[in-house]
């Protein structure tokens, strides 16, 4: 298996940084993420506004040649890109998936909307499917391939729902990033169900890791719980089997870092969650 990190989690670092940590650390590939973010509301970079390593989608084609010269300096690859688009924006999806093929990155992430109960289930997922069908068209005519990210809160939270919504799809032109720790707020299935049954769709690993924490107590008296970002060697995900189950199905592909946990400091933490996964998966 080969490492990578997605650059959602280095929030504080201008993609320059980004690379020259991430090839002295020893990764030895970059999942740039690409979104229209909003500007942090203190000031300060966070994972999810603010965050000085993402590129904006608006400018992707603009600054493919950027982004190439950066990561091919560094000698890294980039074996997805991290995008936020969903198969609900189709120009959106064309910008991205154009992106990608300058990028030279052989996919990217392509979501399908949020459940949230206030569309039925079957006339979502019914709607999605038919946007989806331009989604991989559009993967097909760029030579790239579409991944869906198995997450909490969406229309496929597992690797079922997603394996079989995919079904009528060819596994050329779309995919699967499988993402345990996702999964621990919703969607879990054993690893090795899971991944026998996306087969080729699995295309991608996200890897982080969370935990279940008590949060008060509901009106009628019972305990409330909430979900919360965890380190690689703390949470509930059982990495060690993770990646046992990954080698039963014979994947030998990318797994990209997407550690949320805040308790040591971003170049440290990706320095050790790096000797960790090593333990599992020596290089070659």
């Amino acid at each position: 298996m080969r490492f990578a990190v997605f650059t959602v989690c280095m929030p504080e670092l201008t993609p320059e940084e980004a690379v020259a940590a991430l090839r002295d650390l020893g990764y030895e590939g970059v999942e740039w993420r690409v979104t229209d973010q909003a500007p942090s509301v203190d000031g300060q970079p966070g994972f999810w506004a603010g965050n000085r390593c993402t590129w904006p989608l608006a400018g992707l084609l603009a600054d493919a040649p950027r982004i190439r010269a950066l990561s091919d300096g560094a000698g890294l690859a980039m074996p997805n890109l991290g995008t936020y688009v969903t198969c609900q924006d189709l120009p959106a999806v064309e910008t991205a998936t154009r992106g990608a093929a300058a990028l030279g990155a052989p996919q990217l992430r392509v979501n399908v909307p949020k459940y949230d109960g206030t569309v039925g289930y079957r006339a979502l997922r019914d709607r999605s499917l038919a946007e989806y069908r331009e989604v991989a068209a559009l993967a097909a005519r760029h030579n790239v391939r579409a991944l869906i990210e198995l997450h909490h809160g969406s229309l496929l939270p597992s690797a079922s729902a997603a394996a079989a919504f995919l079904a009528p799809f060819d596994p050329r032109h779309v995919g699967v990033i499988h993402d345990a720790g996702n999964m621990v707020y919703e969607g879990y299935e054993a690893y090795p169900l899971g991944l026998e049954t996306l087969g080729p769709y699995l295309a991608h690993v996200h890897l982080k890791n969370a935990r279940w924490q008590p949060a008060g107590t509901r009106p009628d008296g019972s305990l409330a719980w909430q979900a919360e970002a965890a380190p690689l060697t703390a949470g509930i995900v059982d990495i060690p089997a993770l990646f046992r189950a990954l080698r039963q199905v014979g994947y030998d592909g990318w797994v990209s870092l997407e550690d949320f946990s805040t308790e040591q400091p971003t170049l440290a933490r990706l320095r050790d969650d790096l000797a960790y996964l090593r333990t599992l998966a020596p290089p070659v």
